[in-house]
């Protein structure tokens, strides 16, 4: 009878042992319940006690042994009230707080010193006031602190400086005044305070990050002076400084600008003087056209017949070949209709033909000059050109995948699939890339000037690639602001010849949104009598705290991806800003892009790699 009784408890212990590693979290568990029971939001939740909390609840994550909660991310749920207290502060095996995007006010919740394990806090968009946390030697672990676009005042703590692991902190768009200690984090790739109050100098450990880390606020990269030997340094003011000149000065410029006049008039009648030189030379020297480009047609000794391809191109047809080319229309713009030209020898291009055309030859062929020397990865290469009185035409590469307006919005039948994504997001960033080259190309003078969706294409990294740079400028001033009618002009522009790199911006921030929410630029509503902006909309819907409803929903299947999203939503809405000096440059939106990318991927990859890994809370003590 005893060897039976101990028989039976070996067989109920053998029964239990399975179940136990599939134990959850009981006090996690109940601790978020708790959470969701006090605070008030405008999303619902799945969180049930009748369901498993690691396999089930939204915005939750556990560790590989179904033990601690290691992730909580809940952007843009309408959270709107102060964390309460003795909640979330039990979740002890927390590794990354994502409440970024809601309404959440009070002070930074004290009880998150508890949070030891911390290695993400990402807090932006919310009400939070007060001052920052005095002592943030509890998250010495915490490689991204991100509380922007809040209202915490007071200092900067120096205590930052106990957090060696950081790689990115954003304190911008809050109240915070003061000097900015000298924070020594060997890891820090990513710093904005911009857009506070803060004043005084740049400390020299940060003096590597740049202006764009410290703008819109009273700071001096000069370093104090010693022993006060020379004045101290001037703030920094957004309004530039008026200084009246002497008469001497202003005599000194008039001459000089004068005498450039002069020179440059004098090149011009030079330079006009040698090409109708030449061009009476090759008139005289005209030929029937073999095929081979640069030659002329005998045939009209008044009108160049030939295609003019641009240095290292490796195009082998001519006229007569993309005339006897079949034509696909593949679009209508403001400026001409855009084919797909498909040669005999079945070489394939875009011919775009301009219409609207303001200006003559020679300002034509000016302009294609400057064009056809744009050489990047992210800018569809202009091949050639042709001018007559009657027919205008450029030549470009042509991509087989179509443009993102046709991925996005094109006819969703059979095997038609939303980008996913790592898509979107080498579409933002090679797409920021080519505008940024642009920018900085012709002495940071050059403009694209029609920014859209249907203007961007996939190269061969798959990266955004966009098209038709700077031929806004050639357009006919009576001619309908298309960009403004399709969503993407900025507010300031009224005639399309006087877009600015502000104005592609804000273009650019609009493609941002149209990525972001899958949706057009501009939609009808009700009945199809009013329009509605995708700017204003996303605004408003921002501004009533439902971040989460902005997103495409195609992109909510894929895991992880919250702070992503948030992040770029925010870089959208500066580049969308109403006033034109408020926008970012081109170049920093291709920093913030690739840093929050960067940062993205190695959440993700530190993420996978967590889970597989059996984890162990340590003591801050050790």
């Amino acid at each position: 009878m005893e060897s039976c009784f101990c028989s039976l408890g070996i067989f109920l212990l053998w029964l239990v042992r399975p179940c136990v590693g599939f134990a959850e979290p009981v006090e996690d568990k109940r601790a978020l319940l708790d959470f969701q029971a006090k605070i008030p939001r405008g999303y619902a939740l799945n969180w049930s006690k009748d369901t498993s909390l690691c396999g089930n609840w939204r915005g939750v994550r556990c560790d590989s042994e179904l033990s601690r909660v290691i992730e909580l991310r809940l952007p843009g749920i309408g959270f709107n009230s102060e964390i309460p207290p003795g909640t979330l502060s039990h979740l002890s095996g927390l590794r990354i707080l994502s409440l970024g995007s809601n309404g959440l006010t009070g002070h930074f919740p004290p009880d998150f010193s508890n949070f030891s394990a911390l290695t993400e806090i990402h807090l932006q968009l919310n009400n939070f006031s007060g001052p920052l946390p005095s002592d943030f030697s509890p998250w010495k672990r915490l490689t991204v602190l991100d509380l922007s676009y809040n209202y915490f005042e007071g200092n900067i703590p120096s205590s930052i400086s106990n957090l060696t692991h950081l790689a990115a902190l954003n304190l911008s768009n809050n109240s915070i005044t003061g000097h900015i200690p000298d924070l020594h984090l060997p890891k820090l790739k990513f710093l904005n305070l911009s857009n506070n109050y803060l004043n005084g100098s740049i400390p020299k450990s940060l003096q590597g990050f740049p202006d764009s880390s410290f703008c819109a606020n009273e700071l001096s990269r000069t370093f104090p002076a010693i022993h006060n030997a020379y004045p101290s340094p001037l703030p920094i003011s957004n309004k530039p400084r008026r200084k009246r000149l002497s008469e001497p000065s202003l005599l000194g410029i008039v001459v000089g600008v004068s005498a450039l006049v002069f020179a440059a008039f004098s090149v011009v009648l030079l330079l006009r003087y040698s090409r109708k030189k030449n061009g009476s030379e090759a008139s005289g020297k005209g030929s029937k056209s073999d095929g081979s480009p640069g030659k002329m047609d005998a045939g009209n000794q008044d009108e160049c017949k030939r295609l003019v391809f641009f240095e290292g191109s490796t195009c082998a047809f001519d006229l007569e070949d993309l005339l006897r080319a079949s034509a696909e229309v593949l679009g209508k713009g403001t400026l001409g209709t855009a084919y797909k030209a498909v040669m005999e020898d079945s070489t394939t291009v875009v011919v775009k033909r301009l219409k609207e055309v303001a200006v003559g030859r020679r300002e034509l062929e000016q302009l294609m000059e400057v064009v056809g020397k744009i050489r990047h990865e992210n800018v569809v290469e202009l091949k050639a050109y042709y001018y007559s009185k009657n027919e205008k035409l450029m030549v470009y590469d042509y991509y087989s995948q179509g443009s993102v307006f046709a991925m996005l919005h094109g006819k969703q039948g059979e095997g038609w699939r939303s980008p996913d994504w790592e898509t979107r997001l080498r579409i933002a960033l090679g797409t920021a890339r080519g505008i940024a080259h642009i920018h900085s190309e012709h002495g940071g003078k050059l403009v694209h000037g029609n920014i859209k969706s249907s203007n961007v294409f996939l190269n061969h990294h798959n990266y955004g690639c966009v098209s038709e740079a700077c031929l806004t400028t050639i357009s006919n001033p009576r001619a309908p602001r298309v960009s403004r009618i399709s969503g993407y002009g900025a507010p300031e522009v009224v005639d399309a010849r006087k877009a600015s790199q502000a104005s592609d911006v804000f273009s650019y921030g609009v493609l941002l949104l149209e990525l972001l929410t899958g949706k057009s630029p501009v939609q009808r509503t009700g009945c199809g009598r009013e329009m509605l902006h995708i700017v204003r909309w996303v605004q408003s819907v921002v501004r009533e705290e439902w971040t989460a409803e902005v997103f495409d929903v195609q992109l909510m299947i894929y895991p992880n991806i919250e702070e992503g999203l948030v992040q770029m939503l925010q870089i959208a809405m500066a580049c969308v800003a109403r006033m034109p000096e408020q926008r970012p440059k081109m170049a920093e939106v291709v920093r913030m892009i690739e840093e929050m990318r960067s940062l993205d991927r190695g959440s993700q990859s530190r993420t996978e790699a967590t889970a597989e890994e059996t984890y162990e809370i340590q003591s801050p003590l050790k």
